[in-house]
C-alpha cells in the first residue's frame, strides 16, 4: 500500500477516533499491525503529528467559547481565568507522568496484545457506567470545581496505555464525579487540547531532522484528512452521547478488540 493512501486512511481512523472513548492509540496500532499500515519509525511519529489536525477542528467547533476565554483571561473575567487554571490542572498530572515514563510505556506496552484486552476492558467499565443511576450536577463544562479538574486529569493518565482511550478515560472519571454526559464530553475535548499540542509540539522538535519533503507531504494529507473527519464526528457525538449514552461505544470497543484478539491469535 502506498505511503499516501495509508495517510488517507490513517487520517480517517485518528479522526473518526480522537473524540470518542475507543482510543485513537489503540486503533492506530491495530491497523498498523493487522492491515501493514504506516509501519517504521516515521509512521511512529506521523500518528502523533495529525493529532493536531483533529485538535484544530475543536478550535474551529469552539472558536466562539475559546475566544471568549482568552479575551476574558485579560479583561479581569475571573470565570474565565479559573476555566484556563482548571485545565492546566488537568492537564499537569499526564505531562509529569508522560516526561517520567513515556519512553519505558511505549517501549514495553504499545504492541497490539495490550490495545486489545485495553480495549474490551474499557467497553465494560462504559458499559457499567452508562448503566449506573448518576445525579449528574455539573452542567458547564466551564464551571467544574478545580479538584474535579485535578482528578480528571489523574484519570487521563490512564490513556498513556494504548487501548485505553484519553476521551475516555477522562468522560468515565467527569460522570462518576458528578457532571453530565454533554458536558463531560465537552471537557474531554478542551482538555485535549493542551495535551495534544504538547505531544505535537514534542514530537516534531524530536523528528525535525529526519523530516523530508515527502515526509511532510504525507504529515499535511494525514492532518487535513483527520481535520475534516472530526469535524463531522465531533458534532454527531454530543448529541448522539447526549440522547443514547455510550452503549454503542462501548460494544464497538468489546467488539473491534475481540475480533482483532481472534486475527492476533490466528497469526493473520
Amino acid at each position: 500500500m502506498s505511503d499516501w493512501l495509508s495517510a488517507v486512511i490513517l487520517g480517517i481512523i485518528e479522526g473518526v477516533t480522537e473524540f470518542l472513548p475507543v482510543s485513537s492509540t489503540g486503533h492506530m496500532l491495530l491497523a498498523e499491525h493487522i492491515f501493514g499500515l504506516g509501519k517504521g519509525a516515521f509512521w511512529d511519529s506521523f500518528t502523533i503529528l495529525i493529532q493536531l489536525g483533529a485538535i484544530l477542528a475543536i478550535v474551529v467547533l469552539y472558536f466562539q467559547k475559546l475566544w471568549q476565554v482568552a479575551v476574558g483571561m485579560f479583561s479581569g473575567d475571573s470565570d474565565a481565568r479559573r476555566f484556563v487554571i482548571g485545565v492546566l490542572v488537568a492537564f499537569l498530572p499526564a505531562a509529569v507522568i508522560g516526561a517520567l515514563f513515556g519512553s519505558i510505556i511505549k517501549a514495553h506496552l504499545f504492541n497490539p496484545w495490550v490495545v486489545c484486552f485495553s480495549l474490551i476492558f474499557g467497553g465494560a467499565i462504559l458499559l457499567w457506567v452508562d448503566q449506573l443511576d448518576l445525579k449528574p450536577r455539573e452542567h458547564d463544562a466551564t464551571r467544574f470545581p478545580l479538584l474535579t479538574y485535578l482528578w480528571i486529569g489523574v484519570a487521563q493518565c490512564l490513556a498513556m496505555m494504548p487501548g485505553v482511550s484519553r476521551s475516555g478515560a477522562s468522560i468515565v472519571a467527569a460522570m462518576l464525579l458528578g457532571t453530565d454526559k454533554r458536558s463531560a464530553a465537552e471537557f474531554s475535548f478542551f482538555l485535549a487540547i493542551p495535551t495534544m499540542v504538547g505531544a505535537f509540539a514534542y514530537e516534531f522538535y524530536k523528528n525535525r531532522a529526519a523530516m523530508t519533503t515527502d515526509h511532510i507531504g504525507i504529515v499535511a494529507i494525514g492532518f487535513v484528512v483527520s481535520f475534516i473527519t472530526a469535524i463531522i464526528v465531533v458534532k454527531s457525538f454530543l448529541e448522539y452521547v447526549t440522547r443514547h449514552g455510550f452503549v454503542l461505544f462501548a460494544w464497538w470497543r468489546v467488539i473491534v478488540g475481540t475480533l482483532a484478539l481472534i486475527a492476533l491469535a490466528l497469526g493473520t
